[in-house]
């Protein structure tokens, strides 16, 4: 898991969350990390498109849309 489960304890209290249990900070996480693989794919390819190796935030958040 590449996001840690404090973080997520953190976004889920700051909306609104009083208390969280530990299979929701995992479950998060993992939805969350798929999302973002799936940003990444998106941001991959436009960034080839464009002859670039390099991903930039346009990309991502160009990515982001398409997801």
């Amino acid at each position: 898991m590449a996001l840690s489960l404090n973080a997520m304890e953190k976004l889920l209290r700051k909306a609104g969350a009083q208390r969280v249990a530990e299979d929701a900070k995992e479950a998060l996480a993992q939805l969350l990390e798929q999302k973002a693989l799936g940003i990444g794919r998106q941001a991959t390819v436009l960034a080839g498109h464009a002859g670039r190796r390099t991903v930039t935030a346009k990309d991502i958040t160009l990515g982001g849309s398409h997801v």
